[in-house]
């Protein structure tokens, strides 16, 4: 298992778009993947209301859990998404 704190780097925040794209990269792995807000809520990052239910704004640190097979090839994505700002401007 792997625990890491992420940031929301990008103005809007994870909005529908980005949320999608974190969907879609999380579902590209075998492994569980959590995310935590703010609210201790967890969630699981494969699923789309879950993720939109973080409401997460730009500086929003998030904690990301990931266990399996192929943990960490996806804290390393992962964390590169949120890095990039989902490639919108910062």
């Amino acid at each position: 298992m792997i625990e890491t704190d992420i940031t929301v780097v990008n103005r809007a925040g994870v909005h529908t778009r980005p949320a999608a794209m974190i969907v879609k990269l999380a579902a590209q792995f075998k492994s569980d993947i959590y995310l935590t807000g703010d609210n201790q809520l967890r969630i699981n990052a494969k699923s789309i209301i879950g993720v939109m239910t973080l409401a997460a704004a730009q500086g929003t640190i998030l904690h990301l859990t990931v266990s399996g097979e192929d943990e960490t090839a996806a804290v390393d994505k992962l964390s590169e998404l949120f890095a990039s700002g989902f490639g919108e401007h910062l």
